[in-house]
């Protein structure tokens, strides 16, 4: 016997079927695999829709909570096409000015998200400096080259100081307060 094949719009029109004969619904649920609380939404459903509330339903949200609008979104964008060598917190700045109270304004970060989104950040080329150290010559056996690494102070709870260390030999990785 071959296997049944079945989508899931004629799954729940079998269930609202089962159930519009009378079945009980605890049992109907239970054979169908699903909680009496999908069930019980399944037959509202159908009951305020009919066949059209049995098809699957998009999962998309219906707003996003913290999308810009679509005016404040082409403001900024116009803003920094009016002032192309201006950053984020310059546009945020003008917004400020111009949109006084009458709507919640975006952070500089979020302002910077949008021109990023649109291609009007620039990139950052090479650093203008790099650290350069000393090369390290190679240790042959363990404890033959140590390098030690200041991290900074910090205030303990007990109102001591702490000089975090990274000591490291060639082999091996250690951490020592101090």
């Amino acid at each position: 016997m071959p296997w049944k094949a079945s989508s899931v719009m004629e799954e729940r029109l079998r269930f609202v079927a089962r159930l519009l004969d009378g079945e009980a619904m605890t049992d109907v649920c239970r054979e169908f695999g699903i909680s009496r609380k999908t069930g019980y939404k399944i037959f509202d459903r159908y009951k305020e829709q009919g066949l059209a509330a049995l098809s699957d339903r998009s999962r998309r949200p219906v707003h996003y909570a913290n999308q810009l609008p679509e005016q404040v979104e082409g403001l900024i964008v116009r803003l920094k096409a009016e002032k192309p060598h201006w950053g984020a917190r310059k546009i945020r700045e003008l917004l400020v000015r111009r949109l006084d109270g009458d709507v919640r304004l975006p952070a500089k970060s979020t302002i910077h998200a949008v021109l990023d989104r649109h291609g009007l950040v620039k990139r950052g080329g090479v650093p203008r400096h790099r650290a350069r150290g000393t090369p390290l010559s190679a240790g042959a056996v363990p404890n033959d080259l140590w390098c030690t690494d200041f991290k900074g102070e910090f205030k303990l709870g007990n109102g001591r100081y702490c000089y975090p260390l990274t000591v490291t030999d060639h082999a091996s990785r250690r951490r020592r307060l101090s």
